[in-house]
């Protein structure tokens, strides 16, 4: 299937013939490349299987085959308008850079209404173990002995719970004993406990055994995560504002974002904006910049294709010998 289609794999409901914040059977789409997902783009699962892995295999310098697949698990309070602009802002900026393999999205059913966080969450929750049942475990599945298919995670906000959440429950059902993993997973203002991604914490357990690499990106500007907002999140501060706890296991990287946004959204100096962030901001701008943002998208696509951690152009060791994000 051509590039100007995007894949997704829809886990809401259908009501009136429209996908709703709902819980439904698993779809796997096939979407327009202008278009919002919808009931009719509905294909077997297996073409879908088939398509986004021939989609994802590339060859690379030295004549071998590869494959890699990207799948966007998006956060709370986003309507489906939005889940496709983040998805495509993400596919576009990875394929500018040189990117040859697939993004997919796992699409919840999360509803449009920023009060609904608890709702949100709960559905989130219903529906996480179907991101590893019906789209891990099977893409891992295709595998050949001639081709390593490399399956990333990254997941923005409460996609990050949705990640965490699936590989706990995964790991707690007959999954348990199967092999599967992940090559690596990015949280983007992950909406997660910093504390629960401790080594050795029994929530965060699953989600580090089952992938090679964690990187997480926080920024101490992010209004969402604020733990100020007690009705919405509690007390216990975010990963994605605080970031990972100093006894995350070694696999885990932590790249400080805060110094990066305050030169992107400078209101005397929008230089960087109009370089770095050509579509503006999709969304509340210190929850969402990340998408369609050219130096998050560098540092992302340098992650799924392994270079080593330490040694990208976009990340610098600061003065408090941790990682941050500069230009």
């Amino acid at each position: 299937m051509a590039n100007d289609v995007d894949y997704v794999m829809s886990v809401r409901a259908v009501k009136n013939g429209a996908f709703v914040a709902d819980v439904g059977p698993t779809r796997f789409l096939v979407v327009p490349g202008d278009a919002d997902p919808a009931r009719g783009q509905a294909i077997a699962a297996s073409t879908w299987y088939k398509a986004v892995q021939t989609a994802g295999t590339w060859t690379n310098a030295d004549a071998q085959p590869r494959g890699d697949i990207v799948f966007v698990v998006h956060g709370y309070n986003v309507s489906e308008t939005e889940v496709m602009d983040r998805h495509r802002r993400i596919k576009e900026g990875l394929a500018a850079l040189g990117f040859k393999g697939v993004v997919a999205s796992f699409d919840w059913p999360c509803g449009a209404n920023a009060l609904a966080y608890l709702a949100d969450r709960h559905l989130a929750k219903q529906t996480a173990l179907r991101l590893v049942t019906d789209g891990i475990t099977y893409l891992s599945a295709k595998q050949s002995p001639d081709c390593t298919i490399n399956i990333h995670l990254l997941g923005h906000s409460t996609g990050a719970y949705v990640i965490r959440e699936a590989f706990d429950d995964a790991d707690d059902s007959s999954l348990k004993q199967a092999s599967w993993t992940v090559s690596q997973i990015m949280l983007a203002a992950g909406d997660v406990s910093s504390g629960s991604m401790s080594d050795g914490n029994a929530t965060a357990a699953s989600i580090y055994n089952h992938c090679v690499r964690l990187t997480n990106y926080s920024s101490r500007h992010d209004a969402v995560l604020d733990i100020s907002n007690i009705k919405r999140l509690g007390v216990a501060p975010r990963v994605g504002r605080v970031r990972l706890p100093d006894d995350a296991p070694s696999k885990a990287v932590n790249v400080d974002c805060s110094e990066y946004y305050v030169l992107l959204t400078d209101p005397v100096d929008a230089s960087v904006a109009k370089t770095d962030q050509p579509l503006g901001i999709a969304g509340v701008a210190s929850h969402s910049w990340h998408f369609g943002n050219a130096i998050f998208t560098r540092d992302l696509f340098s992650t799924v294709i392994g270079i080593d951690r330490n040694s990208m152009p976009t990340r610098q060791s600061g003065s408090d010998q941790k990682l941050h994000l500069v230009r």
